[in-house]
């Protein structure tokens, strides 16, 4: 019965919010993009983020709520990481953590085929990788890494490498992230926990969900300067993020 009642809003997403999402990508978003590029990529990259995540609030009938207070020090470079749910996880921690300019350990195919995000992606400061080639993907993320140290801005990671479809959280693959920490010794680990943002898409693309409460839970900054044990910090931020997950 819910699954039939979800079927309206389907009507909504094709007639109505498809439309209105590619214009502004296509002519809005990927303009915006490309101008700002040639001045600064980095601020190219904030206000494509910021703007696309409060154009997916008014567009979806969804509920974000985020527990958490956001860090203000913008002298020191983040790591945040996540459970990964589905692709509304991207915009609420863009919009949360927008102070500190956030950039994306991405896969590589989403590099293309997006209009504005997938410019955003290749020229934004975020890094793409091949998960099937270990030796690239770990090259570019210490080249990331480097990045983030040096200038200050937040990392987005999601060491479960693929969506969970029903929720449940999958093993953290943790070397990506094993190689990040080393590279940003000054960096705060934020961990995160999002929860229900699977439910839109738990029928598959057709129909999407509707009126589900989003949660992300932002818990307490780890400074990771005070490990010398980076495999047992993961450990430890992988309990927290787990903990909250709701079942």
């Amino acid at each position: 019965m819910k699954k039939i009642l979800f079927w309206p809003y389907q009507l909504y997403v094709w007639l109505i919010l498809m439309p209105l999402v590619f214009i502004f990508t296509l002519m809005f978003g990927s303009l915006t993009a490309i101008f700002a590029t040639l001045i600064n990529p980095h601020f190219a990259s904030r206000v494509f983020g910021v703007t696309w995540a409060r154009w997916l609030a008014y567009l979806t009938p969804i509920w974000v709520t985020v527990e958490g207070e956001q860090n203000s020090d913008r002298k020191r470079s983040y790591v945040v990481v996540s459970n990964h749910q589905s692709m509304y996880d991207i915009s609420p921690i863009m919009w949360f953590m927008r102070k500190h300019h956030v950039r994306f350990v991405s896969e590589k195919e989403l590099g293309h085929g997006i209009p504005s995000v997938s410019y955003n992606l290749r020229h934004g400061g975020s890094v793409l990788i091949d998960r099937r080639n270990q030796r690239q993907a770990i090259s570019a993320i210490l080249k990331f890494s480097e990045y983030i140290e040096s200038s200050n801005r937040a990392a987005v990671i999601f060491p479960e490498g693929t969506r969970s479809k029903d929720g449940r959280p999958k093993p953290f693959q943790t070397k990506g992230l094993l190689t990040m920490m080393k590279k940003i010794p000054s960096a705060l680990i934020v961990p995160i926990t999002v929860n229900n943002s699977w439910k839109m898409l738990r029928y598959g693309k057709f129909p999407m969900g509707i009126g589900n409460h989003i949660k992300f839970k932002v818990h307490t900054p780890i400074k990771l300067a005070n490990f010398t044990n980076y495999e047992e910090l993961i450990e430890e931020v992988e309990r927290i993020i787990i903990a909250d997950i709701e079942h």
